[in-house]
């Protein structure tokens, strides 16, 4: 099998420690030799919350769609789904996306440095279907309408500003956002069929309120390299986004983001794609395709949201498949981190570590009921590899 060393650091706090993975090209890959048994090895059994992890790891619920979230009076929002973790003191606080239409906007949830719930409220409202976003350096959230002609808004988790729609950053049918403090660019998925991967370059890095809007031009092969050129007119109206640049290339359902040291990952769900932009020599690669994979069962289907951790991990939520999150490791083993029985009508969304990297927050965005009020956000902790 030809193999080519691409992938880099996904680390927090930019590290540039090597990561190590590879990409698979020009032959078809194949899936680990033991399928579920992973770096943090096999999935248990169900546990109380139908929640499968491995030895040592435990799960919690921490809210559920139209209830009060613990030891608040804050009744926790429908649909759950794109999120990220802030410090707050010795604590932190998980933020969260409402996917519905109209009313959409974001949430908080406030823990102490034990990990006990302290406070929950509202940081976005008035809003139309907020999928996935993305954290800024300067500790924001970006909350992303996946709607046509939608908007990026700039939120405060601790929900002391308001709220700022961030025109700049274009009208399309958003989906999450990454950003780049290297290049000073938040880069941008759109959840089209045919939808194009953007990046925002702002006049003054820390403020959206002004700048340009890129989309990546390149060729139609899985791999190669790629330039940006200026979108015109980023209102999108009367003529979209994705289509007003000549050679931008199109990506089959842009979904979740992630960037870290050099490199941005990004999933396309029409095809079940994870891909990796090589920002350093601007090249593109697949980092995962199921269609390549020649034995067994694919791995990971339905690819959403991704997100990494301190030891190169990624983190991909699956929007159907199994509903589990999988982790692709440094070398190359792709397997399931956990596992929700009894939900396939929902999907996961909105994965993010908590500051220290001891807990995951997700949620089931329409848990049991397969309906946008019957939404769980969970926690699970355990002893993730750093």
């Amino acid at each position: 099998m030809e193999r080519r060393t691409l992938l880099r650091a996904a680390v927090l706090g930019g590290s540039s420690a090597a990561f190590g993975g590879t990409l698979w090209r020009g032959a078809a890959y194949a899936a680990p030799a033991q399928p579920g048994t992973g770096p943090y090895g096999a999935l248990g059994a169900a546990d109380a919350n139908g929640v499968r992890l491995p030895s040592g790891f435990t799960s919690r619920v921490i809210a559920r769609s139209g209830q009060t979230v613990t030891g608040t009076s804050y009744t926790w929002h429908n649909a759950p789904d794109g999120g990220a973790c802030y410090t707050d003191g010795t604590g932190w606080i998980y933020v969260s996306n409402s996917e519905i239409n109209p009313s959409g906007g974001a949430s908080a949830v406030k823990f102490s440095s034990a990990g006990a719930i302290t406070g929950a409220y509202r940081i976005l409202s008035g809003t139309r279907q907020n999928c996935a976003g993305g954290r800024t350096p300067w500790n924001t959230w970006l909350s992303c309408e996946e709607v046509s002609l939608g908007y990026v808004y700039e939120t405060d988790p601790w929900g002391v500003n308001a709220a700022v729609r961030r025109d700049a950053m274009g009208r399309f049918k958003h989906e999450a956002a990454a950003a780049d403090p290297v290049r000073k660019a938040v880069y941008l998925t759109e959840d089209e069929t045919n939808g194009c991967f953007y990046r925002f370059v702002p006049t003054s890095w820390g403020n959206l309120s002004a700048g340009t809007l890129q989309v990546l031009v390149a060729g139609t092969a899985t791999s190669g390299s790629f330039t940006w050129a200026n979108v015109p007119d980023p209102d999108g109206s009367p003529t979209t986004t994705r289509t007003q640049v000549s050679g931008s290339k199109k990506f089959n359902g842009g979904e979740g983001c992630y960037y870290a040291d050099d490199t941005v990952w990004f999933t396309t769900k029409g095809d079940n794609r994870v891909w990796q932009l090589n920002l350093t020599a601007n090249t593109y690669e697949l980092a995962y395709d199921d269609s390549l994979v020649t034995s067994g069962t694919a791995p990971l289907t339905g690819v959403d949201n991704v997100t990494g951790s301190s030891s190169g991990d990624l983190f991909v939520a699956e929007d159907g498949g199994n509903m589990e999150i999988c982790v692709i490791t440094p070398n190359d083993v792709i397997a399931p981190f956990l596992r929700i029985d009894g939900q396939s009508g929902s999907e996961i969304t909105g994965p993010a570590l908590s500051p220290d990297g001891t807990r995951l927050y997700f949620s089931s965005q329409r848990g049991t009921s397969g309906s946008s009020s019957g939404g769980i956000t969970y926690e699970v902790r355990g002893p993730f590899r750093s």
